[in-house]
């Protein structure tokens, strides 16, 4: 029976390409986008919806579905400050998550960052830390799946100069990144939504957290 799926942050480089690949993938008979605009990515089998995140209520139906695949993100500088910033990498898809097991929903796949520890002294660190234990907590049946990226190629369409100058440097020195250290070599945002999409499928379909980095996220990203 083909599957169903909601999907956040279809706006950005992983969100986007996902959609790519999830609306042409005949595992799935139809999306729900959620988010707080439209983007005009609706086509047969996807449609658009616009909620208000203060809201659960506005977003709490859409979320009857099998699989919810979260690719929020911002930056500090972008939100205009850690507070800011904390809600829409954390608290967001953590009430999310909340409801779509409220709703039904099977499993929840979230990007979050490698370094992700909710006890780090890194701020940012921290906070994609706190939102996968907030996650972990809940008891979607088909478990919860967390990517652990390093540095994302691809384009943007916002201008991050600094950004691109570490993907440069990233992508120069590639093949330093052996053994342990692959989990801090760069991956493109496709791979990233390649593995999604494989993991999604693919399992393991059971409760608990798995956490996707290094060798076994590019592994899955094939």
């Amino acid at each position: 029976m083909a599957r169903t799926y909601a999907l956040l942050g279809a706006s950005g480089m992983v969100g986007g390409r996902l959609l790519g690949l999830l609306s042409a993938d005949p595992s799935y008979a139809r999306g729900t986008l959620v988010g707080r605009r439209v983007l005009g990515l609706a086509s047969p089998n996807v449609r658009e919806v616009v909620v208000d995140f203060e809201r659960p209520e506005s977003y709490r139906d859409h979320l009857a579905v099998d699989d919810v695949f979260c690719c929020l993100g911002t930056t500090i500088r972008k939100a205009g400050s850690q507070a800011a910033f904390r809600k829409v990498d954390a608290e967001i898809p953590a009430a999310v998550g909340r409801e779509a097991r409220a709703a039904g929903a099977k499993q929840f796949l979230i990007v979050t960052a490698v370094g992700a520890n909710a006890r780090s002294g890194v701020f940012y660190n921290r906070v994609k830390g706190e939102v996968e234990a907030a996650l972990a907590a809940i008891d979607f049946p088909w478990g919860v799946k967390v990517f652990h990226p390093s540095m994302i190629l691809g384009d943007r369409a916002e201008s991050r100069p600094a950004e691109r100058a570490a993907k440069v440097l990233m992508t120069a020195t590639s093949a330093l990144f052996v053994g342990g250290l692959t989990r801090y070599k760069a991956i493109d945002a496709m791979d990233v939504a390649r593995a999604m999409r494989r993991v999604a499928l693919e399992g393991p379909l059971s409760p608990g957290a798995e956490t996707y980095e290094g060798e076994r996220l590019f592994a899955m990203s094939r």
